[in-house]
């Protein structure tokens, strides 16, 4: 949706597709250089940045319209996608936005009672992504994308920054419940990779010995007959995610609801 004439059809006629009073708003965690990073969009006319997000079809599953509006943002398909909050006690949400707003912000003249103007709940996922194969897709709304580190988060438009902690926290309970790191790691990886990955999402040390340990016993991830040359006597061997332990988290993950 980047041409004005698209831009115009769907203000007008959306409602007819979409349902108003619902929309998806995705938290992105990807990982690069050992930094945990999250997806943010700058808004035009909102001096700000914010999470990408979209509405859901009339007749769509709940769970297709979040991997369609993902797919849409980051070109990605099969992605792990938990649903984990909904949205609407902001202040923000409980305003109306103006006809003058809309022109001042995006020059679009628009009825003063059209269906963007009612008041929308949104419904939290939160996405984990392969930084590198990522391409993301701005639109009419959108100017500017960048990677964030989630230490160094800004203040966000509208609720975002109560999204992002949400998504985060939840993220972090279930670490070791699910593969959390399947779409953050290469297909094979060593133990300090992993190690270093779920240190950085939990935010503090863990016993290198003890983690490997509890992550083979929780069945996550298995030890490979294969070996990784990085220097003079240091082969460390390879591991993987357990693929049908992940792809039961994978269908778990886009039905549970908190």
């Amino acid at each position: 949706m980047n041409s004005e004439e698209d831009v115009l059809d769907f203000i007008k006629n959306g409602h007819q597709q979409y349902l108003p009073h619902l929309s998806i708003d995705p938290v992105i965690f990807g990982y690069h250089d050992q930094q945990l990073k999250i997806l943010l969009l700058k808004w035009k006319g909102q001096n700000g940045w914010g999470l990408p997000g979209g509405f859901i079809k009339r007749r769509e599953p709940l769970s297709e319209a979040a991997h369609r509006i993902l797919q849409e943002r980051t070109g990605l398909e099969d992605l792990f996608l938990q649903q984990f909050h909904i949205f609407g006690d902001s202040p923000y949400r409980l305003q109306e936005r103006s006809v003058g707003e809309f022109k001042e912000k995006y020059g679009l003249d628009v009825d003063d009672d059209n269906w963007l103007f009612e008041r929308t709940l949104s419904i939290g996922y939160f996405a984990l992504v392969d930084y590198s194969k990522v391409n993301v897709r701005t639109d009419f709304f959108t100017e500017d994308y960048e990677w964030w580190d989630v230490n160094a988060i800004p203040r966000l438009l509208f609720d975002h920054n109560e999204a992002v902690e949400k998504a985060l926290v939840t993220l972090r309970l279930q670490i070791y419940h699910q593969p959390i790191g399947y779409n953050l790691l290469p297909e094979k990886f060593t133990l300090p990779e992993i190690h270093s990955l779920y240190e950085t999402i939990l935010g503090k040390e863990l016993d290198q010995r003890n983690f490997s340990k509890k992550l083979v016993a929780l069945g996550l991830i298995k030890k490979l007959n294969e070996q990784r040359s990085i220097g003079p006597h240091r082969s460390p061997y390879l591991y993987q995610f357990e693929k049908e332990a992940y792809e039961d988290a994978l269908k778990q993950g886009i039905v549970h609801t908190y």
